[in-house]
């Protein structure tokens, strides 16, 4: 028997982390000396408090179905998340919670695009964003953002990208894979330009709000442009600030039509999440950030590690990011070099090939939508990420060039 896939279903591929991932892991397994520098979760463990409501939750008996937009007592924390923290009032109702922030974006798309309708998506992309959209019906229309301009979308972009057919633009503050973040005056020009095109909703990323370096304080488009709050919709969750990847909650809070109409997707393709992880979630919004402090002082001891490695490799280009968990690296001008075994890197996919020969596992830019460019992670402990560096220096200082 012949099994026909979907036209859908042909328009987007498995996630590349997961293959650059599972290809470590395989080869870690066969005994390989490789350090995975793909990794885009925290390596802290999640904190106790959050670890005991959630047992306190299964000995209370909270094990059964949840309302499908979410508990009251969770979406009543994140309503009070808003207001502590982003000093953002939201109606409870304005408030759904799913499995991981992936599905709030599958969902708003499900609920929003119709065939043919843009999505505008900066460049270099978190690979959910344009894959969502393409699975939806939509069309995603990418705008470069190269290192030249950090990665950033700048509002002349925007103005011209936008059309008869726009529908959403994508806004990721940190970023994955670059870590940039936008600062207040960039948000305010981007928004200039939205309020000229009213019919344009925007997709509000902000799952690393917390995850800065620098001192760096977070700046949100719904803070900056409040007047713009009834189209926004807010992308949040609890994996990247409480080290819960595993926990699978997320959530989006935006105009009411909109979220209830989410919520009548996510009735019909998963209900509502998990009993104990949404008690869990309860306990991390109202837990504090305290446990966070010295997490973000290995991360960005980490970065820089990282970054003064690249920095003195010569044909790479890298600059320091702001925030999340990554570092994003140029590899053009080592294009064209030669191995010590003499064959010359040729591509972005040779490159990626090479790092892993020489132990150190990345994902590939083209993943991302920007080639060529390679993402490391500095989700990992210190130690490796200095070997990685090291590693990373050595192969790159053999090439010669042709």
């Amino acid at each position: 028997m012949t099994i026909t896939l979907s036209r859908r279903v042909q328009r987007v591929s498995l996630s590349a982390n997961a293959a650059a991932r599972q290809l470590t892991q395989r080869l870690q397994a066969e005994g390989v000396d490789i350090l995975d520098l793909t990794v885009g979760e925290p390596d802290f463990d999640t904190p106790e408090h959050i670890k005991q409501a959630a047992y306190q939750a299964i000995a209370r008996g909270e094990t059964n179905y949840t309302p499908t937009p979410g508990t009251p007592a969770l979406r009543q924390a994140v309503q009070r998340k808003l207001l502590r923290e982003n000093q953002l009032a939201y109606d409870i109702n304005q408030i759904v919670i799913a499995n991981g922030a992936k599905q709030i974006i599958f969902n708003a798309f499900a609920a929003t695009l119709n065939d043919g309708d843009e999505v505008l998506v900066p460049v270099p992309y978190w690979p959910t964003f344009p894959d969502s959209v393409k699975f939806n019906g939509g069309e995603p229309v990418l705008l470069d953002c190269p290192l030249e301009q950090g990665f950033k979308l700048q509002p002349q972009q925007l103005a011209a990208a936008i059309g008869p057919k726009t529908r959403w633009l994508v806004l990721n503050s940190p970023g994955n894979p670059s870590g940039a973040v936008y600062d207040a005056a960039e948000l305010s020009a981007l928004a200039a330009v939205l309020r000229q095109h009213p019919q344009v909703l925007v997709l509000l990323d902000e799952l690393y709000e917390h995850v800065l370096f620098d001192g760096r304080q977070h700046q949100s488009l719904l803070n900056v442009a409040p007047d713009l709050k009834d189209r926004i919709l807010l992308v949040g969750g609890v994996s990247k600030t409480y080290a819960m990847t595993g926990w699978r909650i997320g959530f989006g809070a935006g105009p009411k039509v909109l979220t209830d109409a989410m919520a009548v997707v996510q009735s019909q393709n998963s209900s509502g999440a998990g009993s104990v992880s949404q008690a869990a979630a309860v306990a991390a919004f109202n837990g504090g950030l305290d446990f966070l402090v010295p997490q973000l002082a290995a991360y960005q001891q980490r970065r820089d590690s990282l970054v003064d490695a690249l920095s003195t490799v010569d044909g790479l280009s890298v600059s320091s990011p702001a925030g999340a968990f990554f570092v994003l690296c140029r590899c053009a001008d080592v294009l064209g070099r030669i191995r010590p075994d003499g064959r010359p890197l040729a591509s972005e996919e040779d490159v990626l090939s090479y790092l892993l020969e020489s132990g150190v596992s990345g994902v590939a830019g083209s993943a991302y939508g920007l080639s060529p460019y390679f993402r490391l992670s500095i989700a990992t402990d210190l130690a490796s990420v200095r070997e990685a560096g090291r590693r990373i220096q050595t192969a790159f200082g053999q090439l010669r060039k042709a």
